[in-house]
């Protein structure tokens, strides 16, 4: 296994729709899987999706820190979630704001209007399909990494372009930020 580099924001690969996951079987795609879970865990992020590290498939991992599940997780592991080809489907219309970070945009932070309640599938390794329903910030993960499938950074998807900035100036000023935008806070960093 190996450390990726991670494609930093201006990088091309970061603009662009990941193509479909064909062939389950090829090897190279179990060792990116390898690869990619290797550098999420260097990185202490929660997420990475394949763009990320400059190979532009629909492919994400993530885990949720038990912390930071809520009372739907019930049937949820928080071990890492291997995620081919996924797709997401709003089950309500209702929307949070809450901070994000990325990988991709070290040492920087927004706030990004969300979907409170998603259903995602899957195809796993073994080309079996995978359902499952997520709220809170678990329903954020899921949609920031999946964005990165379809060439999106979280800036992209702000509304408040002042709820932008540094993430040490953001964690020391996040009273006075939240209060004017109406913000939960956050410190996980997503992919």
């Amino acid at each position: 296994m190996s450390i990726l580099k991670i494609a930093k924001i201006g990088h091309p690969v970061l603009h662009r729709v990941a193509l479909p996951v064909t062939d389950f079987a090829d090897p190279k795609l179990s060792t990116l899987i390898d690869d990619m879970a290797e550098t999420l865990e260097d990185s202490g992020g929660i997420g990475l999706a394949a763009p990320q590290v400059y190979v532009s498939i629909r492919v994400v991992i993530f885990f949720i820190p038990k912390d930071r599940s809520s009372d739907g997780d019930v049937d949820f592991d928080s071990e890492l979630t291997i995620m081919i080809n996924p797709k997401i489907k709003p089950l309500s219309g209702e929307t949070n704001l809450d901070w994000e970070a990325c990988l991709s945009i070290p040492n920087f932070m927004g706030s990004v209007e969300r979907y409170s309640h998603i259903k995602y599938s899957w195809v796993g390794l073994d080309g079996r399909l995978v359902e499952r329903e997520a709220e809170g910030f678990h329903a954020r993960a899921v949609q920031h990494e999946c964005d990165h499938l379809d060439g999106k950074l979280y800036p992209m998807r702000m509304n408040e372009f002042k709820t932008f900035g540094f993430s040490e100036e953001i964690e020391k000023n996040s009273s006075l930020l939240r209060e004017g935008v109406g913000i939960e806070t956050s410190d996980q960093k997503t992919g």
